[in-house]
């Protein structure tokens, strides 16, 4: 899997606060008439944010089954579907299962003392359990069937209406063994649906085996890519590629340099580190996942305070033909790079080892474990500028500088 993930409510330009119920507006629309865009990068999955109606950012859903009016409605998220399958494209969609809004109707209804409604959220004092201390998002109780069940009834109606999987919202915080007790019921039903869960910490392979997801997000190696490149020591990334090998082994993690939640990877080390973290994520193994506007060499970052996430949230024009002239560069060499791999299918389960290692140099193999003659040699230097390289048995795939 590639995947090309997109947050909808910033790209389509949506309100994120104001008056709730929002209007009506078809927005969905616009990012149906960017997927050939998508599938001019090399990418076979659009992986997107929340869609469902909420409150505010989409995290705090208040209804599962109903497309958000500030996105469109039912007719509009077929026509992505069917816009996305037309040019190969699986849709992955993100589901916040672990809390719902303080809006949710199960919610009001509990505050009004509905006792199956109440069955849905965790008490303590009066008072339903919150998610990470924000008062807006109420937590779920994961242990009540009902909620199980909700989920599964979610999850099976959007499979039905097209959708090809799932992102797991917080799945750290709701824990493996109610994704064990809801995901094989579905995937009974859906058996090629792909299910990956954000997971922050933790024991990646446990967590995997003990929920039957197909995947977790890789935050370790993401953290290693941009601090390597910006402290310039190699060595950090190095020790990450070797953890990374052990969850390899097991499954194929979800990889990123850059999502809805973090500093872009152009702000944290320049367009020149952001092409040599584009070429780590491309070459290693997992499940590669290109935040959109990273292949436009967008900057953003990431604050603590109320709107910090909308610098990483923007939205995209109408039209391709509409973007900066001065982002181009990076969408050509992300597609290259996204051809590299397709044209090595093995990268997916590479195992990495070291050929050379110092602060400001690392050269390392990537190779097929079930075929030791597939292998590319990945070359990072930042010792005069920055030049990358991808070498194979047949010569050089790859290769850029900036000095």
């Amino acid at each position: 899997m590639i995947a090309w993930h997109v947050y909808p409510l910033g790209f389509c330009g949506a309100p994120i606060r104001g008056e709730s119920p929002y209007p009506f507006v078809p927005r969905l629309r616009r990012l149906t008439d960017w997927v050939e865009y998508a599938a001019g990068l090399g990418v076979d999955t659009l992986s997107l944010g929340p869609v469902f109606a909420s409150s505010t950012h989409g995290y705090d859903t208040v209804d599962h089954f109903r497309i958000d009016p500030r996105l469109g409605d039912e007719a509009d998220f077929d026509a992505l579907i069917a816009a996305a399958h037309g040019h190969g494209l699986k849709v992955l969609l993100d589901g916040v299962f672990n809390h719902v809004g303080v809006q949710h109707p199960l919610y009001q209804a509990a505050l009004n003392l509905d006792a199956r409604a109440s069955e849905f959220f965790v008490w303590s004092g009066g008072k339903a359990r919150v998610f990470e201390g924000h008062p807006d998002l109420i937590e779920l109780n994961h242990g009540a069937e009902c909620v199980a069940e909700l989920t599964r009834q979610v999850m099976g109606h959007w499979l039905d209406r097209g959708a090809d999987g799932w992102r797991l919202d917080a799945a750290y915080a709701t824990g493996p063994d109610f994704w064990g007790r809801v995901v094989p019921t579905v995937r009974a039903e859906f058996p090629r649906a792909y299910f990956f869960g954000e997971l922050i910490h933790g024991n990646k392979v446990d967590f995997v085996n003990r929920s039957t997801l197909d995947s977790v997000t890789q935050y370790e190696l993401w953290k290693a890519i941009w601090s390597s490149v910006k402290a310039r020591n190699f060595f950090e990334l190095s020790w990450a590629l070797k953890r990374h090998g052990e969850f390899v082994r097991a499954f194929q993690p979800v990889t990123f340099i850059g999502n809805h939640d973090v500093t872009r990877i152009a702000s944290q080390v320049g367009p020149a580190g952001a092409v040599l973290a584009l070429v780590v994520l491309a070459t290693v193994g997992g499940s590669p996942h290109i935040y959109y506007g990273d292949e436009q060499a967008y900057t953003g970052v990431k604050e603590d305070r109320a709107g910090g996430d909308d610098a990483v949230r923007p939205a995209f024009p109408a039209t391709p033909g509409e973007l900066a002239p001065n982002g181009w560069w990076m969408y050509d060499l992300t597609r290259r790079l996204i051809a590299v791999r397709r044209e090595h299918p093995w990268l997916g389960r590479a195992e990495v080892t070291n050929q050379a290692l110092a602060c400001e140099q690392y050269v390392y193999r990537v190779s097929d474990p079930a075929n030791g003659t597939n292998w590319l040699d990945v070359t990072l230097d930042l010792t005069h500028g920055t030049r990358v390289s991808v070498a194979g048995p047949t010569g050089e795939v790859f290769a850029w500088s900036a000095n």
